[in-house]
């Protein structure tokens, strides 16, 4: 069973325009996947989910779309916090918080406080996030650090390296679903998935199913993990 799930969720835009609708209806039905995948975790053995949900890029998106996305966090918690508390979901934010409007910071710093002492899934939100400036922030602390005498270039290592990311405190991704079709990684956790299984699947994130998540899982388990050895 994988550790950790990492789910890029791709398609909300394009499931809403098969059906005539416009993009934030999309938005919203992948509220309603977020909520399955959730029940359908209950009973495994998966210690950490993490949902890809607003990249650093996504704000080139319409004004008016970004301001509905910049809702969700708020909706999400006030619809599933009852939940996430019934089972015991602990809940984490990977990205740059202070780069949020207020009531979206509010919203997401509630939930994690509210759920600080649960001790069952790890659901993080990748919100406002991008692996490459991750990665430009390591750079910069490390290269602070070493002007300011606290650290030597035999120092750096990729364990010290892994300190500084916005992961620091969560094992590497062991799966990676792409939903929609697409096969790229979007810049989500570069440095992360490195030996991360991927999954694409054609299906669009707001029709993401139990099965199918079951499906990815089960591929997971028939592969052969070997880490750069033979």
């Amino acid at each position: 069973m994988p550790r950790h799930v990492a789910i890029i969720m791709d398609g909300n835009g394009r499931w809403a325009r098969k059906r005539g609708l416009p993009r934030v209806v999309g938005h919203r039905a992948g509220m309603e996947a977020i909520r399955r995948i959730l029940e359908a975790l209950r009973g495994l053995d998966v210690g950490y989910l993490t949902l890809y949900a607003f990249s650093t890029e996504n704000w080139k998106r319409p004004r008016a779309e970004v301001d509905f996305l910049m809702e969700l966090p708020g909706q999400f918690m006030e619809r599933e916090m009852a939940t996430m508390m019934k089972n015991n979901i602990r809940l984490h934010m990977l990205g740059q918080l202070e780069g949020l409007p207020v009531h979206t910071q509010q919203a997401v710093a509630e939930g994690i406080e509210k759920t600080k002492n649960n001790t069952g899934l790890n659901l993080a939100f990748a919100l406002n996030y991008g692996s490459r400036d991750e990665l430009i922030r390591v750079a910069a602390m490390i290269c602070a650090q070493a002007r300011a005498g606290q650290l030597s270039p035999e120092d750096v290592s990729q364990d010290l390296f892994a300190s500084y990311l916005l992961t620091a405190n969560i094992p590497d991704p062991d799966l990676v679903v792409r939903t929609s079709g697409e096969q790229r990684l979007s810049n989500f956790m570069l440095w992360q998935v490195a030996y991360s299984e991927l999954y694409f699947t054609k299906t669009l994130w707001p029709d993401f199913s139990a099965r199918e998540l079951y499906q990815a899982i089960g591929q997971y388990q028939a592969r052969q993990r070997r880490f750069g050895g033979v």
